[in-house]
C-alpha cells in the first residue's frame, strides 16, 4: 500500500476494502471465511451478545475506544471471526486486511466453583441458560465485574498488524463487537472462550446423557439447531410405558384360566367313572295297592 505525501495512506473506498479483503481472504481461506455482519440496527440483541459489549463499555480504558469499531462492525469490515479457547482470530478490511488477534484469560478455577455454587439449583436447562432466560440472583452473579463470567481488561490482550499505535486501535474494537454479534447466535462460544463448560451450571437434576455417553460430549457442539427445545423432555429421560389395564387383567386371565381349564376337566373324568344305575321299583307294594 502506497502512501501519499503527508505520510498518510490515500483514501480508498469502503466498497473497495471490503472487495479487496474478500479477495484476500478467499485466496488465504478458501470456503472456511466466517464473515460478521449485524442483522439489525442494534449490533446485538440476546443477553450474552449484549452483556459482553456492554461489559466492556463500562471499563474506563475502553469506553471512548470502543465505539471506534462500530461504523466497521456495522459496514461487514470484520470479513472473518473466529473464537476458540482463550483465543480470538479475526481479519478485518481497512486500507489493507489487517490480522487481528485478542488473548482472553480463562476463568480462574476457584471463581468458577463459586459461580457453580451461587448458582446450584438455579438454572434448569441448557435452553434458559443459553438464551439468558435467568433469574435476577443468577444474572447478579455471572455479570458481577469482579467476580462474574465476563473478562476484565487486564484478562485481555491483543495485537492488530495495522500501524494505528493505540492500544485499542478500530480494527481491535470491531472485532470485540463482531464477537458480540456472534454469540447472538451462538452463545456457547461464551463459556468456550473463557474455558469452562457451561454445561457445569445447569441443574444437577437435569440429566444430559444417553447410554455412556455424559454431558460433555455437548460441549463442542452448535446449540442453535435445538433452541426452543427443552432439554430436560427431549433427552436423558427414558420413556417407560405404564402398564394399563388391559395388560394387567390378560396377564391374571392368562394364569387363572388354564387352572379352571384343568379342574373341570378333572371333574369330567370322575363323573364319567361312576356307573349310573337305576333305582329298584317295589313291584309288591303296587300289587297290593291294586
Amino acid at each position: 500500500m502506497g502512501y501519499d505525501y503527508y505520510g498518510w495512506t490515500p483514501y480508498v473506498r469502503v466498497a473497495n476494502k471490503l472487495a479487496n479483503a474478500k479477495r484476500y481472504i478467499k485466496a488465504k481461506l478458501g470456503s472456511a471465511a466466517n464473515p460478521v455482519v449485524p442483522n439489525s440496527k442494534k449490533i446485538t440483541t440476546t443477553f450474552w451478545g449484549n452483556a459482553w459489549c456492554k461489559n466492556l463499555e463500562t471499563y474506563s480504558d475502553y469506553e471512548n475506544r470502543m465505539s471506534r469499531g462500530r461504523t466497521y462492525i456495522r459496514n461487514g469490515s470484520v470479513v472473518h471471526l473466529e473464537i476458540n479457547a482463550g483465543k480470538i482470530m479475526a481479519y478485518v478490511a481497512g486500507s489493507e486486511t489487517y490480522k487481528i488477534e485478542i488473548k482472553i484469560d480463562p476463568i480462574n478455577k476457584i471463581k468458577w466453583n463459586n459461580i457453580k455454587k451461587k448458582c446450584a439449583g438455579e438454572i434448569g436447562s441448557v435452553v434458559e441458560l443459553l438464551q439468558g432466560k435467568l433469574s435476577k440472583h443468577v444474572l447478579a452473579i455471572v455479570t458481577n465485574k469482579s467476580e462474574g463470567l465476563f473478562p476484565k481488561p487486564k484478562e485481555i490482550q491483543f495485537k492488530c498488524s495495522c500501524p494505528d499505535i493505540a492500544t485499542m486501535c478500530k480494527h481491535i474494537a470491531a472485532v470485540l463487537y463482531g464477537v458480540g454479534v456472534m454469540l447472538d447466535t451462538q452463545p456457547e462460544l461464551f463459556f468456550k472462550l473463557r474455558g469452562v463448560n457451561h454445561l457445569e451450571l445447569i441443574d444437577s437434576s437435569v440429566k444430559i446423557a444417553t447410554g455412556s455417553k455424559d454431558a460433555d460430549t455437548l460441549g463442542d457442539e452448535n446449540l442453535e439447531s435445538i433452541f426452543g427445545i427443552e432439554l430436560a423432555d427431549s433427552l436423558g429421560k427414558t420413556t417407560i410405558k405404564p402398564k394399563t389395564k388391559a395388560t394387567t387383567k390378560n396377564k391374571i386371565k392368562n394364569i387363572i384360566t388354564p387352572a379352571i381349564k384343568e379342574k373341570k376337566s378333572k371333574k369330567v373324568k370322575k363323573i364319567k367313572k361312576k356307573k349310573i344305575t337305576p333305582p329298584k321299583k317295589n313291584y309288591k307294594k303296587t300289587i297290593k295297592k291294586l
